[in-house]
């Protein structure tokens, strides 16, 4: 029996246009750039990956150029003539020689998990234990800081069924700004959607206690990360201090991360990125030490195209429990995309795609044209 060898892996920079600009308490973002790996085995399967920061290093410290270099550099080289089949083993030997990169492991994890599931006949849900939903629900950013754009816009996805849970990225401005600027999109949409905040740790904990007390008044339904993600402390009080749920993003990667938050009762809720916590399986790791502490879970994004989102939707469709749902809605976000079959959303949800591996299948003229590398060109995408 010929076992599978890893042949090579490539790195690629694609940027692709949003549909509008995009902002957070960090940056502003009119474009993603994602990282889509290509992993070649000597079975003639491949396997495809994503890795995707928000806003180049605004969020955190790994941005895509960095990812690249580190893939073409050390990581892919550590894996050339490895086992392709072997996905612990592979990713062992990453550990080996490479601390932290988490986005760029992410992605690489992502791309042999799609090749075995390609090479099984089978999906990467499967690989991790089997899905208990075929679909999940998913929310929307409100991100253009207008509340009356925000307001209608919420309209238009409630009356088309897109989604009904609506989240909004705070901290830039001042915050009785902020605050009244939620409250009153709360007030418009009332019972009929979620509205949750994204706070991206712009507050200290002084700030946040008032902020967070005529939050809670106006009927908000979550506060993400409203404190720099070092002071778990302040976490907790803020948690013990609210009813409103508390929710862990920045301040969580890890397993050991989940622990130190159960410890302290830092957190009602854990946000879930496979970015963040070096792949799928270091996710799941993660949700079972805060499930097992009783915390709420969540599934988070980096605003990843359709092949990190639905690597994403695979592991977060294992769960047994996923109380917030997700919020997997980057491919929409986009302008276009590179994939032939991008994924499906409807009655508030995401559906989980068909086929062995990830489901998805690379379209190459489209990956060809957003490619950073490729000659300016004034020809429109195929």
């Amino acid at each position: 029996m010929n076992i599978p060898t890893i042949d090579r892996v490539e790195a690629i920079l694609v940027d692709l246009p949003t549909i509008r600009a995009h902002q957070l308490a960090m940056t502003v973002m009119q474009r993603q750039t994602l990282v889509i790996v290509r992993l070649h085995c000597s079975d003639d399967i491949e396997g495809i990956g994503e890795a995707t920061t928000i806003g180049g290093l605004s969020y955190g410290e790994e941005s895509p150029e960095g990812i690249k270099l580190a893939i073409d550099t050390y990581l892919a080289p550590a894996l050339a003539g490895q086992s392709a089949d072997n996905i612990h083993a592979a990713m062992q030997r990453l550990e080996s020689i490479a601390r932290g990169n988490r986005f760029a492991k992410s992605a690489l994890e992502t791309a042999l998990l799609d090749a075995q599931g390609k090479r099984l006949g089978v999906s990467v849900a499967t690989l991790l234990g089997g899905a208990v939903r075929t679909h999940l629900p998913v929310l929307w950013t409100l991100a253009s800081g207008d509340t009356a754009r925000d307001i209608d816009e919420a309209e238009s996805f409630l009356q088309s069924r897109r989604h009904n849970t609506f989240k909004l990225k705070i901290g830039r401005r001042a915050i009785a700004d902020d605050v009244a600027h939620v409250s009153r999109i709360k007030q418009a949409l009332g019972d009929r959607a979620r509205v949750t905040v994204d706070v991206n740790q712009a507050w200290n904990e002084a700030d946040a206690a008032g902020a967070i007390a005529r939050l809670e008044a106006a009927g908000i339904d979550l506060i993400e990360q409203p404190i720099p993600r070092t002071n778990l402390a302040g976490m907790a009080r803020l948690a013990a201090r609210f009813v409103v749920p508390i929710m862990a993003d920045e301040a969580v990667c890890s397993p050991e991360d989940a622990l130190d938050i159960a410890r302290l009762g830092a957190a009602d809720v854990l946000a879930l990125k496979i970015a963040k916590s070096g792949g799928l399986y270091g996710m799941t790791r993660t949700a079972a030490v805060g499930d097992a502490a009783g915390m709420a879970l969540y599934g988070g994004t980096m605003l990843e195209g359709s092949v990190g989102s639905v690597a994403s939707a695979h592991g977060f469709a294992t769960l047994p429990r996923l109380a917030w749902g997700t919020e997997l809605f980057g491919p929409l976000l986009l302008k276009d995309d590179i994939v032939v079959n991008p994924p499906r959303y409807a009655d508030f949800d995401m559906h989980l795609p068909s086929g062995p591996g990830l489901g998805l299948e690379i379209d190459e003229h489209k990956l060809a044209f957003y490619r950073r590398d490729r000659a300016a060109t004034s020809r429109t995408p195929s």
